[in-house]
């Protein structure tokens, strides 16, 4: 696996405009290291987003349609904290990962979402997030309307 995740990383530092395809594989290679090295066990989606659900919670999951109020702490695999807080922030526009994994959970739930970059920031980043990152996000979710 080691040699796995070497060649891909090679692939990536070598060739500089690494296909979409390439960027998955890679992403679900650094994922598979982070469950391991982390001793995590997740369900997977078949968009490459994995989650932990901590707490199912209760009283019915939002719709994409909804306003959430969560909060939450987001991390880089090698657990850089890149964010946390508390916001109220429509479903529809926050990113696919958050859209696809926020439904998982009803009101009161939490979840670890380990989510691959095209997911989420995708290959041109954000702030201090890198480009092509895998980002990591233990969410709460408080309510939603």
């Amino acid at each position: 696996m080691k040699y796995t995740l070497f060649a891909l990383l090679t692939c990536l530092l070598l060739v500089s405009g690494c296909k979409k395809e390439d960027q998955k594989v890679l992403d679900e290679a650094l994922i598979q290291e982070y469950i391991t090295e982390n001793n995590l066990t997740t369900t997977s989606t078949t968009s490459g987003l994995h989650y932990i659900i901590n707490n199912a919670g209760s009283g019915g999951a939002p719709s994409l349609a909804a306003v959430v109020d969560v909060s939450y702490s987001g991390y880089l695999l090698d657990g850089e904290v890149f964010d946390s807080g508390t916001i109220e922030y429509a479903l529809s526009n926050l990113i696919l990962g958050w859209q696809e994994g926020l439904p998982k959970i009803e009101k009161g739930g939490d979840i670890k979402l380990i989510i691959p970059s095209h997911l989420g920031y995708g290959a041109q980043g954000t702030g201090s997030i890198p480009k092509n990152s895998v980002l990591v996000f233990d969410i709460v979710l408080n309510g939603f309307f």
